[in-house]
């Protein structure tokens, strides 16, 4: 995904994206919203999610490592907190010339109910959003429903969680406990 050069207007470290996918809710802002896992900000890979937001509503998803766009790309970064979060405001007619592919595309609430679980602010994301946008979102109102209904965010989920214990066993010389068989 191809985005013009944005001007960073917001730069933190969040442990709840909610935070940051509600201030761009609240300011209206439009450009995109990159969320760079801790893991990744020190040094360990291109891994982040990039958001694309016009007034405030989440529009598009793209993962710069897997280069999967849309659900898939939340899914690669979900439950990797803490992120680094940087917000860059781009003028809304920029946006226009990102193509707005179905690989790409998210429902507007889909961000703050997959990696903030905060289906208030879903809400509140659908709301804001214009009517063209939600007619065809039908994601679970029940945060735990929808969490266990992404079986992509699942597998990734579990994949960090062996890609960590591989890395623990190494740095501890554990390696001979390690089983790689994924049936156990």
């Amino acid at each position: 995904m191809r985005l013009p050069r944005g001007d960073l207007v917001r730069s933190r470290t969040a442990t709840a994206p909610g935070d940051a996918l509600a201030w761009a809710l609240d300011a209206g802002h439009t450009g995109y919203v990159v969320f760079e896992p801790a893991d990744a900000v020190l040094g360990d890979g291109d891994d982040a999610c990039v958001l694309t937001v016009a007034d405030g509503v989440p529009r598009l998803a793209y993962h710069t490592d897997t280069e999967r766009g849309g659900p898939p790309a939340l899914a690669d970064i979900a439950g990797a907190e803490p992120y680094s979060v940087d917000c860059y405001a781009v003028d809304g007619s920029a946006l226009t010339d990102v193509p707005e592919t179905d690989e790409l595309t998210v429902a507007p609430d889909a961000p703050a109910e997959r990696l903030a679980g905060d289906s208030a602010l879903a809400e509140r994301t659908r709301a804001a959003a214009p009517d063209e946008w939600t007619e065809e979102s039908a994601s679970p109102s029940d945060p735990v429903e929808a969490f266990l209904a992404d079986e992509e965010r699942l597998d990734a989920i579990r994949d960090r969680a062996r890609e960590e214990a591989r890395r623990k066993a190494r740095e501890w010389d554990l390696t001979d406990a390690l089983v790689d068989d994924d049936e156990h």
